[in-house]
This record gives C-alpha cells, sequence and structure tokens, in this order.
C-alpha cells in the first residue's frame, strides 16, 4: 500500500499561518477542507504540510464599513446564510449561500476557500465579480476584476492568504443558478447587480472561469428589466461541455438565468 505523508499544524494566529506557509512552499491552507480532502483521498494533492486555520476568529467576523460589508475569509456558507447583517445588507448573498452543496457542506465550506480556490462551478465567484467586490490579504486589496485568472487560478501568491472579502451594497441584486442536481454545483449561475456605478452580470459554471457579460450589462444599463436581456445570444465558444450539458446549452442557459436573476432582483 502506497502511503503519503504530511505533517499538520494548527495555527494559532494568521502572522504564524502565514510563517508556516513562507517556510514551506509545499504546504496548503485548511479551512473547510471541502476541496482539498476530496483531492487529497484521490491523490491529487499531497501537500507536505497542512496548516489549519479553521479556528482563527480573525478569520471569521462580519463587519460594516462605510458602504462596504466585509466578511471573514474563514466563515462557513452556513453563518453567510443566516447572518442577519449579510440578508439585511445583501440578501442576494444570503439566498446564494443557502443553496451551496448540501447542509454538511455548508456548515463546513468557507467562503475564503471556495473564492481562493476559484473551482469553474463555484458559486461565491458569481457574487464577488457581480458586486465588483474587494479581496483583501495583509499584502494588498485586489478588486474582482483583477482577481480570478484562470479556471483554479487566482491572482494570489503561493503564500498569501486570503483574509477578507469586502462586498460593496448594491442597490438590488439576485443570483439565479442551474444546478447540477447530484452535486449542486451551478451549471451556469449568474449574479446580477445594480449600483450608482452601473449594472454588472457575473456568470459562473459556463466557462472555464467566471466571467462578465458586458452586452447585458449594457442592455440593464438602458433598461433594468429581463425583457432588455431576453434576446442578447451568448457565443457557445470557448463555453464548458460534458455529460451534463453541451457548451450550446449552457450558452443558452445564461441568457436564461440571467433573466431570472433580473426578474428575483425587481421582486
Amino acid at each position: 500500500m502506497i502511503t503519503y505523508p504530511f505533517s499538520y499544524k494548527r495555527a494559532t494566529n494568521l502572522a504564524e499561518a502565514e510563517a508556516l506557509l513562507a517556510a514551506n512552499p509545499e504546504a496548503k491552507l485548511l479551512a473547510g477542507g471541502q476541496t482539498l480532502i476530496p483531492t487529497m483521498k484521490q491523490r491529487l494533492a499531497n501537500p507536505s504540510l497542512l496548516v489549519d486555520i479553521s479556528g482563527l476568529r480573525e478569520l471569521s467576523d462580519i463587519r460594516s464599513e462605510g458602504d462596504r460589508l466585509v466578511l471573514g475569509a474563514a466563515i462557513t456558507h452556513a453563518e453567510v446564510a443566516r447572518s442577519a447583517d449579510v440578508r439585511a445588507a445583501i440578501p442576494a448573498l444570503a439566498e446564494l449561500a443557502s443553496h451551496i452543496g448540501d447542509p454538511a457542506v455548508r456548515h463546513l465550506g468557507t467562503l475564503g476557500g471556495s473564492v481562493a480556490n476559484n473551482d469553474p462551478a463555484a458559486d461565491y465567484p458569481a457574487a464577488v465579480l457581480g458586486l465588483n467586490a474587494t479581496l483583501i490579504t495583509a499584502r494588498r486589496e485586489i478588486p474582482a476584476d483583477a482577481f480570478f485568472t484562470g479556471m483554479f487560478e487566482t491572482a494570489l501568491e503561493p503564500d498569501e492568504i486570503l483574509r477578507a472579502i469586502a462586498f460593496p451594497r448594491p442597490q438590488r441584486a439576485a443570483y439565479a443558478k442551474f444546478a447540477n442536481p447530484a452535486s449542486r454545483y451551478a451549471m451556469v449561475g449568474v449574479f446580477v447587480a445594480q449600483t450608482a456605478q452601473g449594472v454588472r452580470v457575473a456568470v459562473t459554471g459556463a466557462a472555464p472561469c467566471v466571467m462578465r457579460i458586458t452586452a447585458m450589462e449594457r442592455a440593464l444599463d438602458t433598461r433594468f428589466s429581463p425583457e432588455a436581456i431576453s434576446g442578447i445570444t451568448i457565443a457557445a465558444d470557448g463555453l464548458n461541455e460534458d455529460l451534463h450539458g453541451s457548451a450550446e446549452y449552457r450558452a443558452h442557459l445564461v441568457t436564461v438565468m440571467a433573466s431570472r436573476a433580473v426578474k428575483a432582483a425587481l421582486a
């Protein structure tokens, strides 16, 4: 039997976690473990060290800063879903969190873990991009438009820890998802947000990386209604294709889900 030994360290504070990452290039952070543990079981990841940050209080707060709601990276999906602060400021974000996976996933998986992993079918990246959030580390603040760089890739450096995400409060917003019936991952999910700076439309599940649909944004800036985008078609070139749906099917779903998101935002 082949074994893959690794070390485990539960960090007592964020500075210790950052030092451990800097000293161990093959180390990985462990928060909820909803992606990391399965990939280790499948031998797709073999970190030399797991740095557990799940208990760090400094990564688990929710606070208001002016017109922004700042959520710690280690907050679980369940905490986002039931937070009165989130529901009051950005109800669409709480609603999105309430439909991630199943109850076990929601009580273990974390906001930061999902965003930093940047799975092409994850829900949170659509909210981060759609709300034009700012991603906060110890070193810098990264705008959402510069954060997601490719499939499972972000602007984070290997030893850089996502500490929090600051979400601007929108005038109105909603998320509509066509979920895989087994995994609950998004085959296509669309987050639409109307803000003082304009409308943003972010799509997850359809392509290798979360993306904005600028044609829909322009149309919704002119008239915020489902009818404004019902005739906008999305090219299937480069979209995801698997046994659950073709690229053409996902392209069609983008328009359908975007229209549903706008309708929900208006409601």
